[in-house]
């Protein structure tokens, strides 16, 4: 039974990594084939917008990741690859924000928020990783700095978690801070510091630096790139002349704004009832 159910969980992983690398594949063809062909240009904030489409693709490219990483924690990867993969995806989160960063405010600062806990939250999920790889290469001083930083980014993004469940906006709010995948970092976090502070005590005694490291990861494996997308052919039903009834640029004009000149109204010429002395009326 629970094998079956492991199974069950691994396809579902799948199709929402596949999913999600779909969607940013429909929504880069939308944005380069489609899109600049409109004969209305798209409205500031609107979903065709390009600062919009373009977010919604790297966040897709960044939520793919998210599956991904969480794999490979569970299959026990080396946590220099989890470090990087993490640091991978919390730029993509960055790069996502700063696309949005010249939309107004109205449209943008729900969604905002979001892409900031997420990064600080992956962000964290780095250098809780690099601390451990740096243990691992006896530099127990530096890994517990890591460890450090990872407990500060970690608290940052509970705040902002909070802060975007209280943000009005469009879309619906979810609730990060609620997910057992959030709830782990704070354990692991917590739990790596500790041994590492034990071990420094113990055998290194090395001195900890007061500048948290610089992460300068690169994944090798595991990045999420936009599968292509491209339309279906068109259907032998669509014959030029059947594609050029629906050619809104040779419409005719639309007259029905133009006012109408007012109609003359005609005097209403009233019947000319004589009054009669019999009208049918009886008093009994």
């Amino acid at each position: 039974m629970l094998q079956d159910w492991l199974e069950k969980k691994k396809d579902e992983a799948k199709e929402v990594h596949r999913s999600l690398k779909i969607a940013a594949g429909i929504f880069k063809h939308l944005k380069e084939s489609h899109i600049p062909k409109l004969i209305t240009p798209a409205e500031k904030g609107r979903d065709l917008e390009s600062r919009l489409i373009e977010a919604y693709v790297i966040q897709c490219q960044a939520e793919a990741q998210e599956v991904t990483i969480a794999r490979a924690i569970e299959l026990k990867h080396a946590p220099g690859l989890i470090a990087a993969l993490a640091y991978e995806t919390a730029n993509f989160y960055q790069k996502a924000d700063h696309t949005l960063s010249s939309l107004e405010p109205a449209y943008s600062t729900k969604w905002r928020k979001y892409l900031h806990l997420k990064m600080c939250f992956y962000t964290a999920y780095a250098y809780c990783y690099h601390g451990e790889t740096l243990l691992a290469s006896d530099k127990c001083g530096e890994a517990i700095r890591s460890l450090q930083e990872a407990e500060k980014l970690y608290a940052k993004a509970e705040a902002l978690c909070k802060e975007y469940g209280e943000t009005k906006g469009p879309g619906p709010t979810v609730k990060p801070s609620g997910h057992l995948f959030f709830r782990k970092l704070g354990n692991l976090v917590k739990n790596t510091l500790e041994k590492c502070q034990r071990e420094n005590g113990f055998i290194y005694f090395q001195k900890i630096p007061t500048e948290a490291p610089q992460l300068e990861l690169k994944a090798n494996y595991g990045l999420v790139e936009p599968i292509p997308f491209e339309f279906p052919p068109t259907s032998v039903q669509w014959t030029p002349e059947t594609l050029a009834a629906f050619d809104l640029t040779k419409r005719p004009k639309d007259d029905s704004t133009k006012p109408k000149p007012e109609e003359e109204v005609k005097p209403v010429k009233e019947p000319d009832i004589k009054p009669q002395k019999d009208t049918g009326c009886y008093i009994s």
